[in-house]
């Protein structure tokens, strides 16, 4: 039996096994830049690129990403020819997201962008961008170039896997020269342009690992591959979100009871059979930001006996179909049972943990740092991870930065800590949905994260 090894698309819950001859570069990314060698005349850089390429991309408008591109392929194991046009498809995007990154970290000040964690972020962007230009101005015609290509891809997931604990630790030691506006403002669109660019290289690699044309295939050019019947990629076109909050709940609490010596209890109502077509790495992480701060919320007000209420309500199935939607991808999409899926879904969160304070509840959205002096500093390195209590509420978020850049990017750690609610927003609001919150003041917040069956982005 062949040896393999496991690639985890940043889940602690889903586990995609392929043969080790198939990604080779995913957990061994040893084309990464090394610092100290060719700097540009500007911006410190390890890598050469054509400046005009790059503003020729950069000029070129983003392609708004939607549900009929991610399944336009259809459902795995894919034939070769559908494997080969979602490489090409892929190719097509990324180049032009990745120039979008490099501008944007050209455009802030200089002494901004020569700090070393925000320089090495952009050496990553140049790295990648570099990485992809052989196959840019040419189509993926063989497996072979599919493969490695897939590669490729990998490589550009593993290395940016660190960017945003790495970012907010450049901001911080830089504080002193940009606004904090324009930092919220940055680390936001960079988070936003961050989830579409991962998406759109772990969908291929998703698809690519379910089909392994190169493993084997029958006569008729269809792949035969063991993978889940409701996914197409990174999608599950049947995701329950009971079952997400369950496994969620159970993560979180294990934490609490490790800081707290007790966990709250959660009780699960409404419409729990609703399942959507959604993405589970990104409501797994939206929901576990949710019931840290209820978790800690709960238990610092002393109602741990008191359970956390988690309502499920799906929309009316009356909604609008999606809009910009080509009758052409509708009804390719109601052949794969997508667009006849539940449209969407409400989640509440209710707790008993006091509320959000007055003062802190305008902040709530807000990568805040002024808060902090010089030697409220974290350490630099990016593997060590905040205590649970940075969560940012009741009191405020002012900590979030500071929780960004002690968070490691491993999705078995307690990455993520203290800056759930803007970040969690973005990844709602990336797919149509969002997130509310309602505080009273003394008793605890309700909070609702609607989320919509992917559609236009």
């Amino acid at each position: 039996m062949a040896s393999t090894s496991s690639i985890v698309l940043k889940s602690r819950r889903i586990r995609i096994i392929c043969p080790q001859k198939c990604l080779r570069g995913y957990a061994t990314a040893s084309t990464r830049p090394q610092a100290g060698s060719n700097p540009r005349p500007h911006i410190p850089t390890t890598t050469d690129i054509d400046n005009d390429q790059v503003a020729r991309l950069a000029a070129k408008p983003l392609h708004p990403l939607t549900l009929a591109d991610l399944v336009r392929h259809g459902r795995p194991p894919l034939s070769t020819d559908s494997l080969l046009s979602s490489a090409n498809f892929t190719l097509s995007l990324l180049p032009i997201r990745l120039a979008h990154r490099i501008q944007a970290l050209r455009n802030l000040p200089f002494i901004v962008v020569s700090n070393p964690h925000i320089s090495r972020i952009y050496n990553n962007y140049v790295h990648s961008f570099s990485t992809l230009l052989p196959y840019h101005n040419r189509s993926i015609q063989s497996l072979q170039e599919e493969i490695h290509f897939t590669e490729v891809m990998a490589d550009l997931v593993q290395t940016h896997s660190n960017t945003i604990p790495i970012l907010a630790q450049g901001f911080l030691e830089c504080r002193k020269y940009i606004s904090p506006d324009a930092v919220t403002k940055f680390i936001d669109e960079h988070l936003r342009a961050r989830i579409g660019t991962r998406l759109i290289a772990e969908q291929h690699i998703a698809l690519h690992l379910s089909s392994q044309p190169h493993c084997c295939s029958t006569p008729t050019g269809v792949h035969r591959q063991e993978h889940a019947p409701s996914h197409i990629g990174v999608i599950d076109t049947a995701l329950q979100p009971a079952s997400i909050i369950k496994n969620c709940e159970s993560f979180v609490g294990e934490i609490c009871e490790l800081k707290y010596g007790v966990r709250p209890t959660i009780n699960i109502s409404g419409q729990v059979e609703t399942a959507l077509a959604h993405i589970p790495t990104h409501l797994e992480y939206i929901l576990t930001e949710l019931l840290k701060n209820a978790f800690r919320a709960t238990v610092e007000r002393g109602k741990e006996r008191d359970a956390i209420e988690i309502t499920i309500a799906a929309s009316p199935p009356t909604l609008p179909p999606t809009p910009g939607l080509p009758a052409q991808e509708r009804a390719r999409l109601d052949g794969i049972g997508l667009e006849s899926s539940t449209p969407g879904v409400t989640i509440r969160i209710r707790d008993r943990g006091g509320g959000i304070s007055p003062t802190a509840y305008p902040n709530i959205w807000a990568y805040s740092f002024t808060t902090f002096n010089d030697n409220e500093l974290p350490a630099s390195s990016p593997s060590s991870a905040p205590p649970l209590n940075t969560i940012g509420t009741p009191n405020g978020n002012s900590d979030a930065l500071n929780a960004i850049s002690g968070a490691g990017g491993d999705g078995s750690s307690l990455a993520g800590l203290g800056y759930g609610l803007p970040l969690g927003r973005a990844y709602a609001e990336h797919f149509g949905g969002g997130i509310q919150a309602q505080s009273l003041w003394g008793w605890g917040t309700d909070v609702y994260l609607k989320l919509r069956g992917l559609g236009g982005v």
